[in-house]
């Protein structure tokens, strides 16, 4: 019995993924909104939690869903149309952190991670526990701090992180590692890993 666990939204049928795709390459453009509609919030976490900034996430989501409807013919696999999207926007998110000069700073409202089931309604111990982690996850290294949304926001096995990213699940465990510690250091013992 396997311990993965399937990445959140994979309950959608990847045959629905291909469907959409093939419609819109077959000239009903309009069906490509049920792509966006499947993944957008999927993929803004993400984006998120890599550029730290709500605005700047919506921008990258923007811009690679733009290029992904640009590049579909490109797309090999249709049913995986998820796992290639999130690649143009792994490397939309990671270019554009790369070229900030000037970052958020920890005091800037737009640094903030999006979690599964935040709402409005949390308690201001939950909301000052959230802005205590996400500042601390700010100042973790890009890598580790992918790795950990990936891992901890969006729910996919290292294995499923690997066969996205390219980098080995030896390097990912270790990456996530020098996370823990980095968290552990910052934040003491609010800090409690899986």
């Amino acid at each position: 019995m396997s311990r993965h666990r399937k990445p959140r939204g994979a309950s959608v049928s990847s045959a629905a993924d291909e469907e959409a795709v093939k419609a819109v390459l077959a000239g009903d453009a309009e069906r490509y909104g049920e792509l966006v509609s499947r993944y957008r919030d999927r993929y803004a976490r993400y984006a998120t939690s890599v550029l730290g900034s709500v605005d700047a996430a919506e921008d990258a989501v923007q811009d690679a869903f733009v290029r992904a409807f640009d590049q579909l013919p490109q797309c090999r696999e249709p049913a995986n149309f998820a796992g290639w999207f999130f690649l143009i926007l792994r490397n939309r998110c990671l270019a554009e952190r790369r070229s900030q000069k000037d970052m958020p700073g920890l005091d800037d409202p737009r640094v903030r991670f999006v979690s599964n089931g935040e709402s409005a309604s949390d308690g201001v111990e939950q909301r000052e526990r959230v802005l205590t982690l996400q500042r601390a996850l700010m100042e973790l290294t890009l890598e580790q701090r992918e790795i950990f949304a990936l891992r901890h926001v969006e729910g996919w096995s290292y294995e499923e992180i690997a066969a996205k990213t390219g980098v080995s699940v030896a390097a990912l465990k270790m990456r996530m590692h020098r996370a823990y510690e980095g968290l552990r250091e910052r934040l003491g013992s609010l800090w409690t890993p899986e």
